[in-house]
């Protein structure tokens, strides 16, 4: 009786020790695999922000261009068109961007906002003025950029 009692204890303490190793692996896979998840979401976050940055940085040398070819149709008709090309593929980023962070990006609305006032500046001192106002909206959405990317998530979307 006593030697079935111990077979019994044995398989039982088996079987249990199987059962708790399972758990925590288990446990161990849900853990790695979240933190592959949220490796993957910051890289995504990564390739946005920066895509936006370089295209509306791309749309603003467009809207300076031009604005310095005014004086030629052709050129100007140009140039325009070329802005218009940039312009898509800047609000593409922008919807992107939002998109993958999840939340209103004010920075990037105010950076991309900057394009009206290039555009419409009066003469060459009013557009220096406004593109020393944009490139210090896009450091201000870079920083905040590097700030999210670099600060922990607390909860995930």
């Amino acid at each position: 009786m006593s030697a079935l009692l111990g077979s019994l204890v044995a398989v039982l303490g088996t079987l249990l020790g199987s059962f708790s190793t399972y758990l925590f692996q288990q446990r161990t896979a849900m853990r790695a695999e979240a933190v592959v998840r949220e490796e993957r979401l910051r890289q995504e976050r990564l390739a946005a922000y920066s895509e936006f940055a370089a295209a509306v940085t791309e749309l603003k040398r467009a809207v300076v261009a031009a604005w310095l070819r005014r004086s030629d149709p052709a050129e100007l008709n140009r140039a325009l068109a070329e802005a218009d090309r940039l312009g898509a593929l800047a609000e593409t980023a922008r919807f992107r961007l939002r998109l993958v962070s999840g939340r209103p990006e004010p920075l990037a609305d105010a950076a991309f906002a900057y394009m009206d006032a290039l555009r419409d500046a009066a003469d060459q001192a009013e557009l220096t003025i406004r593109e020393a106002e944009f490139e210090a909206a896009v450091s201000a959405f870079i920083t905040a950029a590097a700030e999210c990317l670099l600060a922990p998530r607390r909860t995930a979307p």
